[in-house]
């Protein structure tokens, strides 16, 4: 078990803050979305006058965008995450607002004509419709349902009712909810290869949500079944779902 242990050290040691997964490299693939988010979000902010771009965890995908409305600014909740968007951002003239990811938004009403998202944990249909222009654009990808429940599975048992959250219909519905009209809704499911529980370990502290309260103590007998089971049988397959969703807000 020393090889075990040796893995399972790796990844409980190694830095999760901010959302750049390249620690995973030669440890876990996963496929990209085939329209391309971020370099619809840099265009799309090319042509904004004001943005804001809600959880923007560690402003990895923002800050790949060629340039930014004159008004720019992204929120972010966790402290260490706030840390690491101001220091990519603010060099790029992006305001970072710490903010705790519940109405309301910290901003007046109709104040930006894109906001944009990539992964939101929580979505305020009716705070999103408030801050956005009229004519203005809601542009996100978000995780869609049973993403990685695979995974997720293997630890938790079956989560038949969690199953059931993040279908993108019910998302379109609530987003019409709140007055805005669907633009565009497009979906993908992606293969995701898990090469060592290193990887493992290091994707359970970062994305916590998925085994809620997951340390490697209270999980070591998983963790080591799944091990034995990435040497016997090689990487763990699991799936990831996608939706890109564009909404707009009618004008007045």
């Amino acid at each position: 078990m020393e090889h075990f242990d040796r893995l399972v050290a790796l990844g409980e040691s190694a830095d999760v803050s901010g959302w750049d997964f390249s620690w995973l490299d030669g440890r876990a693939t996963e496929e990209r979305p085939p329209w391309g988010y971020a370099r619809q979000l840099s265009q799309r902010l090319g042509r904004a006058h004001a943005s804001l771009d809600i959880q923007t965890g560690g402003g990895e995908v923002l800050a790949e965008a060629e340039a930014f409305p004159r008004t720019a600014v992204a929120t972010e909740s966790w402290p260490p995450n706030v840390a690491k968007a101001a220091q990519k951002l603010h060099p790029r003239g992006v305001a970072v607002v710490a903010d705790p990811d519940e109405p309301p938004l910290p901003f007046a009403d109709d104040a930006f004509d894109l906001v944009t998202s990539r992964h939101p944990a929580t979505i305020w249909w009716a705070e999103l419709a408030r801050v956005l222009r009229p004519g203005g654009t809601y542009f996100a990808q978000h995780v869609g349902p049973a993403s990685v429940f695979e995974l997720i599975e293997f630890f938790l048992g079956p989560q038949p009712e969690a199953r059931r959250g993040r279908r993108p219909e019910d998302e379109a519905a609530d987003a019409v909810a709140a007055g805005l009209d669907i633009v565009d809704l497009r979906t993908a499911t992606l293969r995701i290869e898990i090469r060592d529980v290193a990887a493992v370990v290091y994707l359970l502290r970062k994305v916590i949500w998925w085994v809620p309260g997951f340390t490697v103590e209270r999980y070591r007998g998983r963790l080591r079944d799944l091990h034995e089971l990435i040497e016997r049988q090689g990487p763990f397959i699991a799936h990831s779902t996608r939706h890109l969703i564009e909404a707009r807000k009618p004008q007045s």
